[in-house]
């Protein structure tokens, strides 16, 4: 196996490395992290709907469309990236998800545990510290190879990711960046500014390559040579252009942005007969969180809808017909036009 250990690199190549790689079919670890911040969105989705374009383009923030799914995120060159490419048929490839998870993030786990930081597994894809992320992480099959991509975080920019992202308004941004500073964690954050800074990116690449090797045996370390810089142009074409940043993903109703595994932000709206319904809320662990509802329906008393706000906080999501039907009820609630199933079109999760 090679160990392309790049340190930073432009933008782009810190996405079209892996690609090449996939592509070629060479099994390697490749460390890098971007010279400048971009924005980076899943297969699947739809840029103009996940991304707020005019935000980026006004701030020189590029956009990439990757070929791997999950979500939407803000990367910059204070994330360290680890990009593993293995042969599907490689017998170190685990066929069960969340042992694959298991086994491929121990190395990230363990070079977090040397520099001090308790970092744990949690099921399926994530590694935290106490309750919050620490470790972004992704994989996806390209051409005959599984790539597994992840980081060391050194530090985030929760408000820019806050602001890259498209939302509906500035309230439901506002809960993002409050969800995003209360559950992603960083080296800086876990260290401190003095213990931080002596582990510089050379450090940690070093570490992470140690960590790998452990698991997956001696690499060979290799720079890039002309067969992988060709295949990274011969892709630059085709993933930087329109075409493929735009092509149309996947559209879904309201806004539903996971935080960590078990942690996200939603809204959702129905427009019911008897008017039109939103919810702004979270769900943690499966529990209602920081619960909003408005709209401009007026058959719904509103000392009501702070009861129906208060009832549904810490409860569990499947509860909420239950929680609606015992309102109905004891509150005498009649609304032309408004029923619970209208209710459960934007708390049904």
């Amino acid at each position: 196996m090679k160990l392309y250990n790049l340190g930073k690199v432009p933008w782009h190549e810190s996405q079209l490395i892996y690609h090449a790689l996939a592509a070629l079919g060479r099994e390697a670890l490749s460390l890098v992290s971007p010279a400048t911040p971009y924005v980076c969105i899943g297969f699947h989705q739809d840029l103009e709907q996940e991304v707020d374009l005019e935000f980026c383009k006004a701030n020189d923030i590029p956009v990439f469309r990757r070929e791997v799914g999950g979500g939407s995120t803000y990367l910059d060159g204070d994330q360290l990236f680890f990009q593993l490419i293995l042969h599907r048929d490689n017998p170190a490839v685990p066929m069960r998800k969340d042992t694959f998870y298991r086994k491929f993030l121990q190395p990230i786990i363990n070079v977090y545990r040397r520099i001090g930081i308790p970092a744990e597994y949690r099921p399926i894809n994530d590694v935290i510290v106490g309750t919050r992320k620490i470790s972004g992480t992704g994989v996806g099959e390209i051409g005959d190879c599984i790539v597994f991509v992840g980081n060391l975080i050194v530090d985030f920019n929760h408000e820019m990711m806050s602001k890259v992202l498209k939302v509906p308004d500035e309230k439901f941004r506002d809960k993002v960046h409050k969800s995003l500073r209360e559950n992603l964690s960083t080296i800086r954050h876990e260290l401190g500014e003095k213990r931080a800074r002596k582990w510089g990116e050379a450090h940690l690449n070093a570490l992470m390559a140690e960590e790998f090797e452990k698991l997956l045996g001696p690499m060979q370390p290799s720079e890039r040579d002309e067969a992988l810089q060709a295949k990274i142009d011969e892709l630059g074409e085709r993933m930087m252009s329109d075409a493929w940043l735009y092509q149309k993903g996947r559209r879904v109703s309201g806004r539903d942005i996971k935080i960590r595994a078990g942690i996200k932000v939603l809204q959702r709206m129905h427009k019911a007969p008897g008017g039109l319904i939103r919810a702004d809320f979270e769900v943690r662990e499966g529990k209602f969180g920081n619960v909003s509802l408005s709209g401009d329906f007026f058959c719904f008393p509103e000392e009501a809808i702070s009861l129906l706000e208060s009832r549904l906080e810490g409860r569990p999501t499947e509860e909420a017909s239950s929680i609606l039907s015992e309102l109905y009820s004891r509150e005498s609630i009649e609304t032309p036009g408004l029923d619970i199933d209208d209710w459960m079109r934007v708390l049904d999760v």
